[in-house]
């Protein structure tokens, strides 16, 4: 595999032929700095920060100092849409101690960093972007208090192996239909605190994630796709019918797990991991049929296979494809996804990787349709201002650009706050004290 991002758009082009990918490319990207009015809603430019989260809250969810600085970076750095990271909605879903978690007690600190956003990007770019809150349970990856309290929708054998959770782990319907109330309550809050819209957090394998492939469950939550879609379809009905008329319902939603049937959502039923679209297809058609406008798209499991929803240049283990195919098949993917789905407007993943790259790829698949919004992830921790150098000068610093070298999650997988350790001399510290705490 490579071994760096790409520094320069020559490189780019001259992999992407060698390997065969077919990605796009479109000098003029222009497109970028189109606005998009989203219901009634206008976000400034196509741009947008996806959810990356810091687990650096209070201990009653609030945003404690690390988290009110990351996102004035990010409201500073000029994208049009922010997508707040993973905000769970009761105790028991947090996936670590320092995971943000709205209440009707602690609702304040959320409508003041809100307010704070869109005060610090009108001085820096004189435009507000949409702020999108994500509502969240994680499931099998609960940590409330800071050691392993899974919820599951099943035991998949992937995870456990030989030692499957306990079943008194495995979610009832009962509880499921009190999650689905608690996505809908943090819906409302997130309103009431200002937020432009809320996602109802439908990706990765976290708890709403693993539901799409309970092809064995039984019950109302299992067996049908009509029932593994339920938690997620009910939760925005509930949303969208609790909240008011302007205010945004969408969700983050994997439509690809990269695990073989029975085991994971989006696969051919007939053995190996191809991207099957059909059952992701009809989900993209209900949302549509229920007045949803915005969906924002990512394939895989980061703590699995990450190669599959953010390709590296390092990590954990070698992946079995360069990581360029792994960004094919994401934006070919969500391409394939919004030609059949004409009604919604698709926020793409997968992009760091392209380094310079990424607004010439982005804007050639947004002038073909392929989706509306191009979406950033871990560049965001790297590059905060990535969006206005973008849109002032129509490429990326080289010089800022996050180098895909995972230690940010590495940070986050040993229980510490994560950020870039090569671009932002705060967690450069945070994480030579980490190294020097494993000696």
């Amino acid at each position: 595999m490579a071994n760096q991002v790409y520094k320069n758009v020559l490189d780019f082009k001259n992999e992407n032929e060698a390997l065969g990918t077919k990605l796009p490319f479109s000098e003029d990207v222009s497109v970028l700095s189109e606005s998009v009015q989203i219901g009634s809603r206008i976000a400034p430019n196509r741009l947008v920060c996806q959810a990356m989260e810091g687990c650096d809250g209070t201990s009653d969810g609030s945003p404690d100092e690390l988290t009110i600085r990351r996102y004035h970076r990010l409201a500073e750095g000029g994208a049009g849409i922010i997508w707040f990271e993973a905000t769970a909605v009761c105790p028991e879903g947090r996936a670590n101690p320092r995971q943000l978690w709205m209440t009707d007690s602690n609702i304040d600190s959320f409508k003041k960093i809100a307010d704070e956003m869109r005060e610090k990007a009108l001085k820096s770019t004189g435009k507000e972007p949409l702020i999108i809150l994500q509502a969240t349970h994680s499931g099998r990856y609960s940590k409330p208090e800071g050691t392993p309290a899974p919820i599951i929708a099943y035991n998949n054998p992937l995870f456990e192996g030989a030692n499957p959770i306990d079943k008194s782990r495995i979610v009832t319907d009962e509880q499921l239909d009190r999650i689905g109330e608690g996505l809908v309550n943090t819906s409302r809050l997130a309103e009431k605190a200002g937020f432009d819209g809320v996602d109802i957090k439908c990706c990765h394998r976290y708890l709403n994630s693993e539901l799409l492939s309970a092809y064995e469950r039984e019950g109302r939550y299992g067996g049908s796709l009509e029932n593994r879609t339920r938690l997620l379809r009910e939760s925005v009905a509930g949303a969208i019918a609790n909240c008011g008329k302007d205010f945004i319902v969408t969700t983050r939603l994997n439509v690809y797990d990269g695990f073989e049937y029975p085991l994971g959502f989006g696969v051919s039923k007939n053995g190996g991991t191809d991207f099957d679209p059909t059952e992701p297809m009809w989900l993209l058609a209900q949302l549509a049929d229920m007045g949803v406008e915005l969906v924002n798209i990512t394939m895989g499991n980061p703590y699995f296979n990450p190669h599959v929803n953010r390709p590296y240049a390092q990590g954990g283990y070698e992946p079995p494809e360069h990581p360029l195919q792994g960004v094919a098949r994401m934006l070919h993917g969500i391409s394939d996804l919004a030609h059949a789905n004409p009604k919604l407007k698709l926020i793409s993943s997968g992009l760091s990787y392209l380094g310079a790259a990424a607004p010439g790829v982005a804007s050639a698949f947004i002038k073909d349709g392929g989706f509306e919004f191009a979406g950033f992830g871990r560049t965001i921790l790297a590059y905060p201002d990535f969006a206005k150098d973008i849109l002032a000068s129509s490429e990326l610093n080289a010089k800022k650009l996050c180098i895909c070298c995972s230690k940010c999650t590495e940070l986050m997988r040993n229980a510490h706050t994560p950020g870039c350790v090569v671009r932002d001399k705060l967690y450069t510290e945070l994480y030579k004290s980490y190294k020097e705490s494993k000696k």
